[in-house]
């Protein structure tokens, strides 16, 4: 039992880890002249083909289509803009206003959205969305974490070397944070219900269809020489099979296994690994206290994961 725990923390980890780095590839493909929702759709297009032909191969050639009820049909659909559509959409159009490094932070703000979405939920409704939240206490590890690893992502972000203010850039990566904690709030039930390969797909599928508007602004700018850039395509290919094909199958498996608020509190790594992969990719430096920062997110992270003593327990 421990160590299914520590490999689906590890999971987290990698998840986090590759979506630390999907902030420098959409910025470098914002860049070279993609419109934010055309990234979007090029992205999920390419990991609802891979998930599809995966659903296909898992059975046999038959897959199913719907859902047990509307109700959870629709949920889908709303899952799809929160975790898809409207999710993406936000960030990558906020990085189109500010640097990788800000939106990655903000974003971050998820986790404590969702902390406080799960707490009033569990208070005001009942059901099995109810019962398939994380039961989460407010106590000392969970706020001492939050405030340690807030503090840590200031020291990344704010260190002077990359500070770049941007109202509409930041209001657009709450707006996307917001999306996330709504995602989280719903979607660790949904996979326990259906599995993480039928509700991916329901996910990818209902963000296709609701970016679908915003797609008719940039059709006519768009020039499809862009694609026959090895950047542009490699980083399309990365962001479409990698880290929303394969992320979102695992991320959507170890929130049902974690708990919605245990394993969004991994975000927290976001911009410690958006960071490292700057400084690889970009040619970055870290600063001490960025440093100082990066080893605070982990601390808090391990701190706001910690569980209290049930009462009945404590004896």
């Amino acid at each position: 039992m421990a160590s299914s725990k520590i490999q689906h923390h590890l999971l987290a980890l990698f998840v986090v880890g590759v979506w630390g780095v999907t902030f420098v590839c959409t910025k470098t493909l914002i860049s070279a002249g993609m419109d934010p929702a055309a990234i979007f759709a090029i992205r999920f297009s390419l990991a609802y083909i891979g998930i599809l032909a995966l659903s296909f191969a898992r059975g046999k050639g038959r897959i199913r289509l719907w859902s047990d009820s509307v109700s959870d049909e629709l949920l889908f659909v709303f899952l799809g803009i929160t975790g898809g559509s409207f999710y993406f959409l936000t960030e990558n159009t906020a990085l189109a206003y500010t640097q990788a490094a800000n939106v990655a932070f903000l974003v971050c703000v998820a986790p404590v959205i969702t902390a406080i979405f799960t707490l009033i939920y569990r208070k005001v409704a009942k059901g099995r969305f109810a019962d398939g939240l994380e039961d989460i206490h407010v106590g000392v590890p969970l706020v001492g974490g939050t405030l340690l690893a807030l503090a840590g992502m200031a020291l990344v972000i704010f260190d002077g070397s990359r500070l770049e203010v941007s109202l509409k850039g930041d209001l657009l990566s709450v707006a996307a944070a917001l999306c996330w904690a709504l995602y989280s709030l719903f979607m660790a039930r949904m996979t326990s219900d259906y599995g993480p390969i039928f509700a991916t797909r329901k996910v990818f599928f209902y963000g296709l269809v609701t970016i679908m508007p915003f797609l008719f602004g940039c059709l006519d700018s768009f020039s499809w020489d862009i694609l026959s850039k090895t950047e542009v395509w490699g980083n399309l290919l990365f962001l479409g099979l990698v880290a929303s094909l394969a992320c979102f199958v695992i991320w959507n498996f170890v929130m049902s296994k974690l708990g919605n608020v245990t394993s969004t509190n991994y975000v927290y790594l976001n911009p410690v690994f958006t960071l490292i992969s700057a400084m690889i990719l970009l040619g970055e430096k870290m600063t001490p206290q960025s440093a100082i920062g990066s080893a605070a997110i982990l601390a808090g992270v391990i701190w706001a994961g910690q569980k209290g003593k049930k009462k009945n327990e404590a004896a």
